[in-house]
């Protein structure tokens, strides 16, 4: 199933609809370490400062300095294939 990325009001935020359940909610963050596979994958993007899971989505919370860029794509192949 495709990861649909989605805009937000938070210029620092990005929704990521998976069309699943992903658990949650569930709120990732560096100062909270995990041994959650996927937490940690998406944690471990550069710039990324939060993730938050719940229904069919994840939302994925940047630091203000950072770039979409590094972020988006790769989060989406991370999503597509702990769903799929």
């Amino acid at each position: 199933m495709p990861v649909t990325v989605s805009s937000t009001p938070n210029p620092n935020a990005v929704k990521f609809t998976v069309g699943v359940p992903v658990g949650g909610p569930t709120t990732y963050s560096p100062a909270q370490p995990t041994d959650d596979p996927l937490g940690k994958a998406l944690l471990g993007l550069p710039g990324v400062a939060s993730v938050f899971m719940t229904a069919d989505f994840v939302t994925i919370n940047k630091l203000p300095d950072a770039a979409w860029e590094p972020i988006i794509e790769p989060a989406q192949d991370i999503l597509a294939g702990h769903f799929a």
